[in-house]
């Protein structure tokens, strides 16, 4: 009952988005999602009814779990989604975009934590709050909700309590920032002519719904007969396998010695995406796979990634984190300065002719998500006419460049790395980024500036 009204509540804060999005003129303005919207409005809901102690038959334990679980499916499904033909034809562009885009995130992933633990270290001795919880931050701003709370419970499981809802308030942030900062730097740039392929956003875009007329219908097509099964819960199903596939691996990876194993079994999403990888090869080796729809799984991700966002904000528990909240505020509002400066520094130095639309792109996704990245890109390209959606997608495995920095963060939350030694780690893994955005080439002159 407990994760059916969480679900309710959720899908009544998505409705809310969607209305406030037609009815206000600055959130229509400012493309903010209706998940955002109705999140924030559940955050509120949440928060007040807890403090007037009212029972809504669920918590914010029930949606940090849903948070979790959701971020494991949403990987399981773009896994088992596969890459459209016919994007081979610009290969060099968007492996040097993809490049670009990986390096500066991992540049991001290892700086933002310095910052945040630094902060952290020195407000959090008047508030009783460990330096420790600063090397969460990039877990949520460069990463999402869903790791968010996947690290977070990882941070848990070696007695840093609250550290969950600490990443996900971190998160929640990122997002706000992510269109609050974002989108005005786009109008920006279409202002000042720096955007080439910007068009015209059309009032179906503002409002975000199409009415009867401007309705298309989208070529998702029946792989299974309806009479034995639908095609949906086909794919649910597959999901579902995956899934359990996942838990097993996990079992598995548990087997491995030290803190690696405690954090890397409980890294559900990884296995997820291992786990999908695995049944998708076996349906190719069987030639089932045209039992696979791409259209039909994109839109489930779609799905997994609006109720993600509405859930992450309504997870985020104030009497969990109240006495900590300003520094959760200034760190935030510190890492959102630095991804800026560090996104539109880089994002014009690339050396291509989509450099600006690379530049929101990657910020938004190291604010939020690469979906948030995809919004912002739409703004200024709205017919994709750049590979830059492309990039942000392919760009996720120069992300793997990474694991040196959360395998080192991982071993200070199990107490096997002092912290200082850990944040020399982080800047030299940053410096190391550095090092390879310029024998790249990617750290180059500036392509557009602004006027």
């Amino acid at each position: 009952m407990s994760f059916m009204m969480a679900f309710g509540l959720s899908s009544i804060m998505l409705c809310v988005g969607i209305i406030l999005r037609v009815k206000i003129s600055f959130l229509r303005n400012m493309l903010v999602p209706a998940s955002v919207i109705g999140g924030i409005i559940g955050f509120i809901l949440m928060n007040i009814a807890s403090g007037l102690h009212i029972d809504i038959g669920t918590d914010a334990n029930m949606f940090t779990a849903i948070v979790n679980n959701l971020f494991t499916i949403s990987f399981i499904s773009i896994s088992l989604t596969s890459t459209p033909k016919g994007q081979n034809s610009t290969a060099k562009e968007v492996t040097k975009g993809a490049v670009g885009l990986g390096l500066v995130w991992c540049l991001l992933y290892a700086v933002t934590p310095i910052a945040a633990t630094i902060i952290v270290s020195l407000l959090g001795k008047y508030f009783d709050m460990d330096a420790i919880y600063g090397m969460l931050i990039q877990f949520a701003f460069c990463q999402g909700p869903g790791q968010a709370a996947a690290y977070g419970e990882i941070f848990e499981q070696y007695g840093w309590n609250n550290a969950a809802m600490v990443a996900i308030a971190f998160a929640a942030i990122g997002f706000i920032a992510a269109f609050f900062v974002g989108i005005p730097a786009a109008k920006l740039g279409i202002k000042k002519g720096i955007a080439k392929n910007c068009g015209v956003i059309d009032e179906s875009i503002l409002k975000g719904y199409f009415t009867k007329s401007e309705q298309k219908e989208y070529m998702v097509k029946d792989t299974t007969c309806n009479s034995n099964i639908e095609t949906l819960a086909f794919h649910f199903a597959l999901i579902g396998v995956c899934y359990t596939l996942a838990v097993f691996i996990a079992k598995v990876i548990a087997l491995l010695p030290g803190f690696l194993g405690t954090s890397m079994s409980s890294m559900m999403f990884m296995n997820g995406m291992y786990a999908a990888y695995i049944v998708k090869w076996i349906m190719n080796r069987l030639h089932l796979d045209f039992l696979q729809e791409n259209v039909l799984q994109s839109k489930i991700t779609g799905w997994t990634a609006d109720y993600l966002v509405v859930c992450a904000f309504m997870a985020v528990s104030l009497v969990l984190i109240e006495d900590w909240l300003w520094i959760i505020i200034i760190v935030s509002i510190v890492t959102t300065v630095i991804t800026f400066l560090i996104c539109f520094y880089f994002g014009q130095r690339f050396g291509g002719t989509n450099d600006f639309e690379r530049t929101l792109g990657l910020y938004g996704t190291c604010t939020g998500t690469v979906p948030s990245g995809i919004s912002l890109v739409r703004i200024v390209d709205p017919n994709f006419s750049t590979v830059t959606s492309i990039e942000l997608g392919a760009c996720n495995l120069v992300m793997l460049a990474s694991t040196p920095v959360y395998i080192i963060i991982l071993a200070v939350a199990a107490g096997t790395m002092e912290i200082t030694f850990a944040i020399g780690g982080l800047a030299f893994c940053a410096v190391i980024y550095l090092i390879l955005l310029k024998l790249t080439k990617l750290w180059g002159k500036k392509t557009y500036c602004w006027k």
